[in-house]
């Protein structure tokens, strides 16, 4: 039986040339936006699987492991939906 990733969270991400590109084309600030999307996406779907069910039934540590990993995805996805206007008039 061939185990998932999502089993073995620890586990560097697979990635292509154009990952690589499109991170550090973000850390560098020079970014288009075709590539900033690139970016945040294979953020929070790869490197964060936040999209992957952290659950490893073989080991409380690896499921652990994975949720705080997908943790962070949740964290940015939510950012990316707040009214932040909304957010705003509650600050007063």
């Amino acid at each position: 039986m061939r185990r998932s990733k999502a089993h073995e969270p620890w586990l560097p991400a697979e990635y292509s040339d154009r990952d690589v590109y499109a991170i550090q084309s973000l850390a560098r600030g020079d970014a288009d936006a075709s590539l900033q999307v690139h970016a945040l996406k294979f953020i929070v779907e790869t490197l964060s699987g936040c999209y992957d069910v952290s659950f490893c039934p073989d080991s409380e540590r690896a499921s652990s492991f994975a949720e705080g990993k997908r943790h962070v995805g949740l964290q940015i996805v939510k950012m990316t939906k707040l009214n932040l206007s909304a957010l705003r008039k509650t600050d007063d």
